[in-house]
């Protein structure tokens, strides 16, 4: 099941001139923040929008012509989705692929417009999978797996390669984790090179499938995923992978939907890149791993991200980082009371957003109002001063968000 530097290699040169150079960036702001020296890997540069079309072109270009002529089928949350039906379409090969109902409409529109069959099916990878694997046998496709095959493993680990001919001496790279293709490519390749380098996955607190299959030595189904990072959302962990995590991965660790909230923001401000809510794991993970110190890779897995969902994640990371602050006070029903609130906020320079002034709110307090208020700030510092100054003026606020 080991897979060689020289097999890594080979698909390097496969891979050339269909992959996009994806060049790595070093972070100031994540480097601060951490305690490391952090550089990012943005696959979300990448052709199709993430690292998905390494292992699925590698998988399909090593198929047999007999196997090309029956045709594909694959599941996925959307990334592996635009990878294998790229992949399909330079390689003249015809792709079927089963998404979740609920996958985001930009990747099924783009897998869509790479030439596939897209069948919606499902309300988790999970299930699409399940279907993928019906149509498999009814119409006697060819299966691309998401992660669960070592061509696809290999492809990914080429990211592994160009991490470390640029980083030649990083100390750790922190990948994102789902079903564990990626980083188990990364992992055999990176440790082919360097033995001593340290691999570490990342993965949603509400769908932590691998983490807890390492933790009881076996491969561990949830029944229920609940996280915004869709692309990793995976109940069942894939037993190669499972295999290859167990022997090479160091660590994983979990983050809350919070902490990737918080990661998208700074990703987007500090470094204007778009990392969807799976893609920007590793970054997340950052606050989590007990090293300092030392040179960190982050893999920013994918960028596929729907503008409405991209504005619900930057208005969360704004919360998430105070720069958002809503509260609720109430005032005496009398004039000049909003000014003085008004005028409070003024001299703690935060910018008001929103007022709402509800005299009815809550008929049993006569003669008071409710007032809520939402305020721009430069951080949670800035909120304690803001609520301090409230306070020392006589006003009890109550946080919103």
């Amino acid at each position: 099941m080991i897979l060689s530097l020289k097999q890594f290699q080979e698909a390097e040169a496969r891979l050339k001139g269909i992959i996009r150079p994806t060049g790595i960036i070093y972070s100031t702001s994540f480097s601060n923040e951490s305690g490391n020296e952090v550089y990012i890997k943005p696959e979300n540069l990448q052709i199709t929008g993430s690292f998905k079309i390494r292992g699925a072109y590698n998988k399909i270009f090593k198929l047999s012509a007999q196997e090309k002529q029956k045709g594909l089928i694959a599941s996925s949350a959307g990334n592996h989705a635009q990878g294998v039906a790229y992949a399909a379409q330079r390689l003249g090969v015809e792709a079927t692929i089963v998404m979740p109902e609920t996958a985001p409409l930009i990747k099924v529109e783009a897998t869509e417009s790479y030439g596939a069959n897209v069948i919606l099916s499902g309300d988790c990878y999970d299930a699409a999978c399940f279907e993928a694997t019906r149509q498999e046998e009814n119409n006697n496709f060819v299966f691309i797996h998401a992660f669960n095959d070592l061509d696809v493993i290999e492809g990914q680990g080429t990211i592994a390669l160009e991490v470390l001919t640029e980083v030649q001496d990083a100390d750790c790279i922190l990948v994102p984790v789902g079903g564990g293709g990626l980083i188990s490519g990364i992992a055999m390749a990176a440790k082919a090179i360097n033995p001593e380098i340290k691999i570490v996955g990342v993965e949603p607190e509400g769908a932590q499938a691998m983490k807890l299959s390492l933790e009881s030595n076996k491969i561990v189904y949830i029944d229920k995923v609940n996280t915004i990072a869709d692309g990793v959302a995976v109940k069942n962990p894939g037993d190669i992978t499972f295999s290859v995590i167990r022997d090479y991965v160091d660590e994983i660790v979990t983050v809350s939907d919070f902490d990737i909230m918080d990661a998208f923001l700074l990703l987007l401000e500090k470094h204007k890149l778009v990392g969807e809510s799976a893609g920007v794991l590793s970054l997340a993970g950052l606050k989590k791993i007990k090293v300092r110190g030392k040179k960190v890779v982050c893999i920013v897995s994918g960028g596929n991200i729907d503008v409405l969902t991209m504005s619900a994640m930057i208005n969360r990371g704004l919360l998430s980082r105070g720069r958002i602050f809503c509260f609720a006070v109430d005032l005496p029903d009398k004039p000049g009371q909003l000014q003085t609130i008004t005028e409070i906020l003024a001299k703690a320079n935060a910018n008001i957003i929103k007022l709402e002034h509800n005299q009815f709110r809550d008929f049993e307090r006569f003669m008071e109002v409710e007032l809520e208020v939402t305020v721009e700030t430069n951080g949670h510092k800035h909120i304690a001063r803001i609520t301090d100054d409230l306070a020392r003026a006589g006003y009890n606020i109550t946080k919103i968000c």
